[in-house]
């Protein structure tokens, strides 16, 4: 039997995450997830990849706010609103090849966020009126994301970082992969072959598995950098030179989610890592 055994949300994109018992499912995605994001001058995105300090601010929420805090100066605390005023200035930013309009939030928050990160960014929000539409290659009726790499959600099975780990000499936690679902139960890279599924009557469909990247070598609480798991997963999860681990995945309706609920299988695929 598959269960959801833990759910989490990325309210700012690319810094620490939450963990939540439960969350509403939303046309984009987790509620709350990824709608915040740091752009640097020219409105492009800013993510670990390039940043890996970004790790060491965390996020949080109590009371319909978001706090964000360093954890090399845990008394510096920047609170936010879960849902920020849409009458603010807007800007075009960019996400990969992605354009979209954002809400700027407040210049003492882009100065918050510089000085704890030694440069230049400004925090955007996405808006309910921004849709930023999925590949349309992978899409199954129009579907949209939040300011996510590309998908949605990102749904991972505990038995595939179990298998992974038995090749590591030292094991690696589940928040180096950055996951929206994980499940227990199930064979190693369940989630490839899950095409169809619900969730509590929330259907969803994996449609892509992703293609992982240096992020996964950041130590989420020290944000130092080293060479796995790409090293180790390069070496059985190749395919066309781009790492996979983990699926990702489309929600083609609403409602509420929670850990300890039942994956029903409704369709399911060949893997194309075999």
């Amino acid at each position: 039997m598959l269960k959801v055994s833990q759910l989490y949300i990325y309210p700012v994109k690319s810094l620490g995450g939450i963990a939540i018992e439960h969350s509403l499912v939303t046309d984009r995605g987790l509620q709350y997830d990824r709608r915040y994001m740091l752009v640097d001058d020219q409105g492009r995105f800013l993510t670990q990849r390039e940043f890996p300090l970004m790790a060491l601010l965390q996020t949080s929420i109590n009371d319909n706010i978001l706090t964000v805090s360093d954890k090399n100066s845990i008394d510096l605390k920047l609170e936010l609103p879960l849902v920020p005023a849409t009458h603010t200035d807007t800007i075009k930013v960019q996400v990969w090849d992605d354009a979209c309009d954002a809400i700027l939030i407040d210049p003492s928050a882009d100065k918050w966020f510089t000085d704890r990160l030694g440069f230049s960014c400004r925090l955007v929000y996405m808006p309910e009126s921004t849709k930023r539409y999925v590949d349309t290659s992978y899409a199954v009726d129009h579907d949209i994301t939040s300011f996510s790499d590309a998908y949605p959600v990102l749904m991972i099975g505990q038995s595939s970082l179990n298998d992974l780990n038995g090749r590591l000499n030292e094991p690696l936690p589940m928040n180096r992969f950055r996951p929206n679902i994980v499940f227990t139960g199930g064979s190693p890279f369940e989630e490839d072959c899950m095409e169809q599924f619900s969730i509590n009557g929330i259907i969803f469909y994996g449609v892509k598995p992703c293609a992982r990247c240096v992020v996964t070598t950041t130590n989420q609480e020290t944000a130092v950098v080293g060479k796995e798991p790409l090293t180790t997963l390069a070496k059985y999860r190749l395919l066309n030179n781009k790492v996979l681990f983990g699926q990702n995945v489309l929600c083609s309706s609403t409602g509420i989610i929670n850990t300890g609920d039942t994956i029903e299988l409704i369709k399911t695929k060949q893997a194309i890592i075999i």
